[in-house]
């Protein structure tokens, strides 16, 4: 028996749901909260660019301007020896220094950017034409204003960062922490968020899964909203609670007392019906009804308390067991001897039963009228893929989704007797009570396949 089977189980399982990029709602929630938070920082930033910064540039150039006017118009007015006295003042006490402007000079034209071009624009405007801006001469950095004393030239030379444009390392490592703290808040909001809704979402799943005990949400959360919602979520999971017990209940107590009135009917059966034919079709039917009334404890039962290594070969041999003296029922079985699954011994048998009686009543063969029935496992990253698989006729692609619901019975291809309809709903419920997976539907050899998935377990 190759793996094809298993692969084709799977790929039929995939199909039912295409795949699409899955995004959490926390990742969503940060990526849109990073967003806002940058781009409202970008914003801010070209408001204080335009409202701010440039506007703060110009004060400081007109001053610069003014700043030069001013000491042009002192020299101007200032004899020789005040002259110098004057040009040290403003050295040691204004940081402007004042130099004689030589034909000879190297300078490095101020002005780069558009802001800077601007800033020279309006300085040139008040200096007069013959002013030129640089940032620096004869290898000496500052900003220098040459401007004309009559026939004389001079250089005027004061702190750059009066004029220092937005930019530089600096700004880049303010923009780095920027970024940084807005994703950390980003990520801390979206945390607080989505704590109350991955919550919700668990208490959901078990009671999805039927664990109305472990799904309680917490009613004094602060947030009035969340509050609300945890407590109509309790409310809701008590009264699914009650409901389910209920249900068992009532399902037990029906099955538990129909038995007696049976058992009299089989023994008065026995006792006063002379005709064997009329006899042995009477006790048939007592026995299908007792048959339904199983099911029906099954389907009712509670989940198991305890999971542990169950060999799944030994399980198997006892399921088969009083399947072997049927004539028309041939069982392969393709099991590794050691192979243990995570499961409970009796629900995993009660698993087995029921999918190999629904496999006698269902599958035989169209050739010969033979139940063929194979039971493969194979492991798979820490899962036990386990294969049940009769070759008779299958079902349709519309009976087919229909399966696994309670009291649904399949079409007429596969009735050849009656039954409850809860035999594959039993299964289903009972995989998924062992933290397995359970899948129907039409293998592509023929016939109806059985995959379930199971843990992989230790030995004890």
């Amino acid at each position: 028996m190759s793996d094809e089977s298993f692969e084709n189980g799977e790929s039929a399982v995939a199909e039912k749901s295409p795949r699409r990029l899955k995004l959490s709602l926390f990742w969503r929630t940060f990526f849109l909260l990073a967003l806002l938070i940058l781009c409202s920082s970008l914003a801010w930033l070209q408001m204080f660019r335009t409202q701010e910064y440039e506007p703060r540039i110009l004060r400081n150039a007109h001053q610069i301007a003014t700043v030069v006017n001013l000491t042009r118009t002192a020299l101007m007015h200032t004899d020789a020896i005040a002259r110098v006295s004057l040009l040290k003042t403003l050295a040691d006490e204004e940081e402007v220094i004042i130099l004689t402007r030589e034909p000879g000079d190297r300078i490095v034209p101020f002005g780069a950017s558009g802001l800077e071009k601007r800033l020279i624009h309006e300085m040139v405007e008040r200096l007069g034409p013959g002013t030129v801006i640089a940032s620096q001469v004869n290898d000496a950095p500052g900003l220098w204003v040459g401007f004309e004393i009559e026939r004389d030239s001079y250089w005027l030379q004061m702190d750059p960062q009066r004029l220092q444009p937005l930019g530089g390392s600096a700004w880049l490592m303010w923009l780095l922490v920027t970024a940084g703290l807005s994703l950390a808040g980003a990520a801390i909001m979206a945390g607080l968020i989505n704590r109350p809704l991955k919550r919700l979402s668990f208490a959901a799943s078990q009671v999805r899964e039927g664990y109305f005990n472990t799904s309680t949400l917490d009613e004094d959360a602060a947030t009035s909203e969340i509050r609300e919602v945890n407590i109509g979520f309790n409310r809701m999971a008590e009264r699914l609670a009650k409901i389910e017990a209920e249900r068992a209940l009532m399902l037990a107590g029906i099955s538990h007392d129909l038995r007696t009135p049976l058992a009299r009917l089989r023994l008065e059966t026995e006792l006063s019906v002379a005709d064997v034919q009329t006899r042995e079709l009477m006790a048939a039917d007592i026995a299908q009804l007792d048959e339904i009334i199983d099911k029906f404890l099954d389907y009712a039962r509670p989940e198991p308390t305890h999971l542990g290594p169950v060999l799944l070969s030994g399980v198997i041999s006892r399921c088969i067991a009083p399947f072997r003296a049927n004539p028309r029922m041939d069982i392969a079985v393709d099991v590794a001897e050691d192979l243990h699954v995570k499961a409970e011994t009796v629900e995993l048998g009660r698993v087995l039963s029921n999918l190999l009686e629904n496999a006698r009543r269902y599958g035989q063969s169209p050739i010969d009228g033979i139940t063929r029935v194979e039971i493969v496992a194979r492991v798979h990253d820490g899962w036990v893929l386990l294969r049940v698989r009769d070759q008779g006729p299958g079902v349709s692609q519309a009976t087919l989704k229909n399966l696994t619901q309670p009291f649904f019975r399949g079409d007429t291809a596969r009735t050849s007797a009656t039954g409850s309809g809860l035999g594959l709903a039993i299964v289903e419920r009972s995989v998924q009570r062992m933290g397995g997976t359970f899948s129907v539907f039409n293998s592509s050899a023929g016939g109806l396949m059985a995959l379930m998935k199971f843990r992989q377990a230790e030995a004890a």
